[in-house]
């Protein structure tokens, strides 16, 4: 459902859509008047405004004029008896135009492209202000040999379009590469969308990639785009690619070498120019032999191959740096004192083996920064958060005769609770605060059932 305005001075158009609106699940209002729906527009959030072109007092495009000085986001449809005036409206603007006469379905047609437009500027804007958030104006912290041949090989592949694969453990920053690589790519100005093939069924995905045509299948009741589609331009990530099924994966292999593709029920081939990124964490050549993934595919995927190291292969040269920058942006979003490490704390950290990565250390430095009421942290305060059958060797003196642990996942959904608890369940800022996607958090909520979140 979206929140739609409805600007026409004629009492009848006004009418006659809103209830065209209305029937098709949408909140609607509906106002006579420019200045109204000026006023209305600083109080209200609309995510669709459709306008009449020809008013009187202040007209369709004066309104777009006064409209971008309030707000650059919200699509506008403009209806039109002429469409050589329509023109003007596009320079000024507005996302598309409907010429009049028209029926309901090709209004709430234009509309739905208009919704879809609008999902595809805030999914990317908040990608950037992720990436922003996260780098710092870097892809990967460390002075590590592993890791500067990582950021060399990020350099030379941004720059041209082909695929490329990226390998690693789970959380060792895998999708952060994949920014930075969009980042210093030429389609850096284009979007950056995102798919976790492992979170959706196949149909699903298949329709979120593709997207579908109205009654492709039970539920589909819209016309909807596919990421393929929104993501044209730019960079498609497609995390944990191992977990697509077969079928799915002969269709992904098409548009990689065609550039071509069909959405869910449709016979029309789309043509579209989107660089693929891919992740795993599997043995992709072992799933190969096995039959569970194309050979095919897997050599289209492996253009160019990055491997990601894990936070213990690097530990001894980046923990301490690594550290020190998720305790100073946690302090930052918190707007509290930044901690600090203590020689013994540090020398805890570099025996543990990090079976979580880097996602593993971040968590704990923002539940040790949330949680630490000292400036200095110890190794006493930290050492029963990990997992004691991961460390390297168990360190001297107090810290062998801990008797318990967490694990990771219990660190995790305590971290996450307390930061919903002071955003007061508000799921976006939540996300903000953690890094991380709004989806990564519901899917964690889903299943913890923590449906109290909003």
């Amino acid at each position: 459902m979206a929140n739609i305005l409805v600007l026409d001075d004629k009492e009848m158009m006004r009418d006659s859509l809103q209830a065209t609106l209305l029937r098709a699940g949408h909140a609607v209002a509906a106002l006579e008047r420019g200045a109204e729906a000026l006023n209305r527009i600083r109080e209200e959030p609309f995510d669709v405004i459709v306008s009449d072109l020809k008013m009187p007092q202040m007209d369709g495009l004066t309104f777009l004029d006064e409209l971008r000085n309030i707000t650059t986001e919200i699509p506008v449809v403009m209806m039109t008896a002429y469409a050589t005036i329509s023109t003007a409206a596009m320079r000024k603007g507005a996302f598309d135009y409907i010429q009049k006469p028209f029926d309901a379905d090709e209004i709430l047609l234009l509309i739905e492209r208009a919704l879809e437009h609008r999902h595809l500027i805030k999914e990317n804007e908040a990608y950037r202000t992720s990436e922003r958030d996260w780098r710092g104006g870097r892809a990967m912290i460390g002075r590590s040999q592993a890791i500067q041949k990582v950021m060399e090989k990020i350099k030379l592949v941004a720059q041209s379009s082909a695929t490329v694969l990226i390998r690693g453990d789970s959380g060792t920053g895998k999708e952060m590469i994949a920014r930075e690589i969009h980042a210093q790519s030429p389609r850096a100005d284009k979007p950056l969308l995102c798919v976790n093939c492992a979170a959706l069924s196949s149909s699903l995905l298949e329709s979120e990639l593709f997207g579908h045509e109205k009654g492709a299948f039970t539920g589909a009741d819209q016309v909807r785009m596919g990421r393929f589609e929104l993501a044209d331009g730019g960079t498609l990530l497609l995390d944990e690619i191992s977990e697509m099924n077969l079928q799915l994966q002969a269709k992904l292999l098409r548009v990689l070498q065609e550039r071509e593709f069909e959405r869910v029920g449709s016979s029309v081939t789309r043509q579209v120019n989107v660089r693929v990124v891919a992740t795993t964490n599997r043995d992709l050549e072992s799933w190969v032999r096995e039959g569970k993934f194309r050979e095919d595919l897997y050599y289209r995927l492996n253009v160019v191959p990055i491997v990601v190291p894990t936070l213990a292969e690097r530990a001894a040269e980046d923990l301490e740096l690594l550290c020190d920058y998720f305790l100073r942006r946690s302090a930052e979003r918190e707007g509290r004192p930044v901690r600090r490490l203590s020689e013994a704390a540090i020398g805890l950290l570099k025996k543990y083996r990090w079976p979580g990565n880097v996602r593993e250390l971040e968590n704990l430095m923002e539940r040790v920064s949330i949680l630490s009421s000292s400036e200095k942290i110890s190794a006493e305060m930290i050492q029963g958060w990990l997992d004691i059958g991961s460390r390297k060797e168990e360190p001297e003196g107090d810290v062998s005769k801990i008797g318990g642990s967490m694990r990771l996942v219990d660190v995790e959904r305590e971290l996450i609770e307390k930061t919903l608890e002071k955003f007061h369940g508000h799921r976006q800022k939540t996300a903000e605060a953690l890094g991380i996607g709004v989806r990564t958090l519901g899917m964690k909520l889903k299943q913890w059932n923590l449906s109290q979140a909003v």
